[in-house]
């Protein structure tokens, strides 16, 4: 009798340093029969060749979802915890249970499946590389999202790291709602300077899915 093959899934999250917005998680399994080249971290991956592989990840995929942590929830339980329930959702969000879970980094989320951690796997293993890449590529859009209502902060070209164009608005404009208060340089200015006008509304309060 055949054995079936188990079904492998990797997580990965994005969007754990910057000053700004949620971050992201997403979780795939990769069709044995489909294979994506050129899968890898997706940090050392151009922004064209992110978005051409994510959208050959969404195609080629037998199922992949995102989940993601909001900045009020970053700000409650700090940005690790926040990573792992932004991954956890995403293992929800799947669309089936998969047998086995491979995350990257040292931390496993709370998660009903096997899970193994796996140090530097977004390099090593094909189904956290093409997490990575849907997890980095969703994030940026949410911040051309939130560049929308807060143009002053050039979300659209840092992506809320810490740069010093990042700072210098800061300084200039105060924290905006989109801002993570806990985080040192915005908690550095929350008493001295006003909080932003506008709020940072979001089209992806839920976890997103396709099986």
């Amino acid at each position: 009798m055949k054995r079936e093959a188990l079904v492998v899934a990797g997580v990965d999250e994005a969007g754990r340093g910057p000053l700004a917005g949620p971050v992201f998680a997403a979780c795939v399994v990769l069709d044995p029969c489909r294979p994506i080249a050129g899968l890898r971290d997706s940090k050392k991956l151009a922004p064209a060749r992110r978005t051409m592989l994510a959208e050959a990840i969404r195609r080629s995929a037998l199922a992949w979802s995102l989940g993601r942590a909001e900045v009020e929830e970053i700000d409650r339980l700090n940005i690790r915890q926040a990573s792992l329930l932004a991954m956890a959702r995403a293992v929800e969000a799947l669309g089936l249970r998969p047998d086995r879970v491979l995350v990257d980094g040292r931390d496993i989320p709370p998660i009903a499946a096997a899970a193994e951690a796996v140090v530097g796997g977004d390099d090593l293993v094909p189904e956290i590389a093409a997490a990575s890449i849907l997890a980095k590529t969703a994030r940026d859009a949410e911040m051309l999202h939130l560049h929308a209502a807060f143009p002053w902060y050039g979300f659209d070209r840092h992506k809320g790291y810490p740069t010093p164009e990042h700072l210098a608005a800061l300084r200039c404009h105060g924290v905006s709602a989109a801002h993570r208060r806990s985080f040192a340089p915005v908690r550095a200015l929350l008493a001295a300077q006003p909080v932003a006008e506008g709020t940072a509304g979001s089209d992806l309060k839920a976890p997103t899915t396709r099986s």
